[in-house]
This record gives C-alpha cells, sequence and structure tokens, in this order.
C-alpha cells in the first residue's frame, strides 16, 4: 500500500510523546519466520554476555513526524561512527551500484543534539509484523549515553520522498553491554515499530530472516544508504571471518550512513527476500574505510536481544 508519496503529504500516525519506558505491550499472533527458538544466551567475543536487552520506550509521536520536514531529510547528513572513514580506498572491488528498489530496507534518520543524521535500517520478520534490525549505533550512543532521538522509518527512501510513509518507533532495544561500554561485538539493535492506518510493517512491505550462527562465509547482497547519494546502493559479495565475533565484506561505497545495511543472503530475486546474516556496524563501527565493511556476528547473544525484542 503506497501509504504517502512526499513528506509534505505525510499524516501523522503516532501518539502522545512519553518520556519513561513504554508499557511493554504483546504482539499479534504470528510466526517469527525460521528463526526459531532462542538457545542458552551465549557472549558476544570479549564484550561478554549479553544479557537484558537495554530498552527505550519511545513511543512514536507526532512531534517526530512533524520535526522531518522535507527540508530537514534532505539537509541531513550520514551518520558516522568517530572511527569510521568517510574516503574510499583506491583499489576496492566490487563497487556498488544504485538500487533500483529497495522496498524493506530504508532510511532511519534521527538526531544526535542539534545534528539530523540519518542510518540504514530494515524490516525482519517478527511475530508481531513490525520488527527493524540496525546497528546499535545507529539508536543508542553506548558509553551511558542514552538513545537517539526523533527516530523516523522510510523505506526505499529516495530524495525527499517516501513512497511507503513515515514509519514511528515504539520502542528501542540495545544489548547492556552496547549501552554501557559501546561493545563492538554488540553492534546490533532493534527498532519496534508503531503500526501505521491500522497496518504492521511487515504486513505491507514483507520482511527478511535473521540467520543466526550461520558461519563466516556467505554470498551477501548489502542494500544501504551512503552519504554521497539520496538513494540505496547495493553491492553483492562474500564475506569472511575478521575475528570469531566479527564478520568482514569488501565492497566500494559504503560510506557513513550506510551503518546498519543488512547482510543478505540466499537472496530470492522472485520474491525479494533472503536471510539477514549481519549488519554494518561492529569492529570500528562499520569499518576503516568505506571498501571494507564489518558486522557483528550474529550469535546467541543477539539471538537472546532478537527474542527480547520480539517479547514486547
Amino acid at each position: 500500500m503506497l501509504a504517502c508519496v512526499t513528506i509534505g503529504g505525510c499524516s501523522s500516525p503516532g501518539t502522545a510523546s512519553a518520556t519513561a519506558p513504554a508499557t511493554q505491550r504483546s504482539p499479534p499472533t504470528g510466526t517469527a519466520g525460521t528463526t526459531g527458538a532462542a538457545g542458552t544466551a551465549g557472549t558476544a567475543g570479549t564484550a561478554g554476555t549479553a544479557g537484558t536487552a537495554g530498552t527505550a520506550g519511545t513511543a512514536g509521536t507526532a512531534r517526530a513526524v512533524g520535526y522531518w520536514t522535507e527540508g530537514r531529510l534532505l539537509r541531513a547528513t550520514a551518520f558516522r561512527a568517530s572511527r569510521m572513514a568517510a574516503v574510499p580506498s583506491a583499489g576496492a572491488s566490487p563497487s556498488a551500484h544504485t538500487s533500483l528498489k529497495a522496498t524493506r530496507v530504508g532510511a532511519l534518520f534521527l538526531r544526535v543534539g542539534s545534528d539530523d543524521h540519518f542510518c540504514t535500517a530494515s524490516v525482519v520478520s517478527s511475530p508481531g509484523r513490525d520488527l527493524l534490525v540496525t546497528a546499535a549505533h545507529c539508536i543508542n550512543g553506548g558509553d551511558g549515553s542514552g538513545y537517539r532521538s526523533d527516530l523516523v522509518f522510510i523505506p526505499d527512501y529516495r530524495d525527499g520522498e517516501a513512497p511507503y510513509g513515515i514509519w514511528t518507533p515504539a520502542r528501542l532495544l540495545v544489548a547492556p553491554g552496547w549501552a554501557s561500554t559501546a561493545a563492538p561485538d554488540l553492534d546490533v539493535g532493534f527498532v519496534v515499530l508503531d503500526p501505521r492506518d491500522g497496518e504492521n510493517i511487515e504486513q505491507v512491505l514483507g520482511a527478511n530472516t535473521l540467520a543466526f550462527n550461520s558461519g563466516y562465509r556467505n554470498l551477501v547482497r548489502v542494500t544501504g544508504y551512503p552519504q554521497s547519494s539520496g538513494e540505496p546502493i547495493t553491492c553483492r559479495n562474500w564475506t569472511a571471518e575478521q575475528s570469531a565475533s566479527q564478520l568482514e565484506f569488501s565492497c566500494g561505497g559504503f560510506t557513513g550512513g550506510t551503518s546498519g545495511s543488512p547482510w543478505i543472503t540466499r537472496f530470492d530475486s522472485a520474491t525479494g527476500t533472503g536471510h539477514i546474516v549481519g549488519v554494518i556496524g561492529g569492529y570500528q563501527q562499520g569499518g576503516d574505510t568505506a571498501s571494507v565493511s564489518y558486522s557483528a556476528y550474529l550469535d546467541d547473544a543477539i539471538r537472546q536481544l532478537y527474542d527480547e525484542a520480539i517479547a514486547g
């Protein structure tokens, strides 16, 4: 359903803002794809155990939607962690190209202080049909700095247009190891979205499925929003093991803004879906250069965080 064509024409789907954590709500009946049940929570490299998820109740608000005028969207800068370089290194192969369609991937707009930024997020299968996955550093600053403000998600965003409307979060979740110490092996976060026009986002767009403990060698398709363009880019390449807790992906063009981009394997071009084995983040909060990206390995610690996200 094309709920909104331009930012100026979007109506507010949210409710009044809340500063305290929102009351958790039970998700509608459904299935969680092929993710299966959670095992015993494991560790994330040297970062320690995931523990109980750090949760922010950020009820979807008219204020957040109203804040993101078309002008602010177009002026927002790519969110780049302090250790992430913006200049691609020479000799990167392959190179990314503009993605013709990215309906399950979108720009995640956020505010840090007085600055407007964007990252990338994507829809993942969940019982509530309301879940996004992104990099933890896009939604929480780590080191005790807390959650970002005025977040909105715009799927298939392109140059100020919102073909599937503007979606607001009900809850944000990162692992305590990220929230307290910005542990790079836990740089994965989840966003539970409010419904829009009576529907949840997975009902409108469909979803990819998270794949846990999937090994280090996968042929993946990575789609994200770079700082150099108002449109998403896509690249296809094999992942490699950077360490026991990190995956590595090489492709030119993945500058700031692509943090949170999903790494999709077993992509079915007919359905446009696949299995997510990583998101740009993790080591060096994305990578030393724009041509090499990293993802925290989606192990049992990340599975535990996902289970807490879908528990409502």
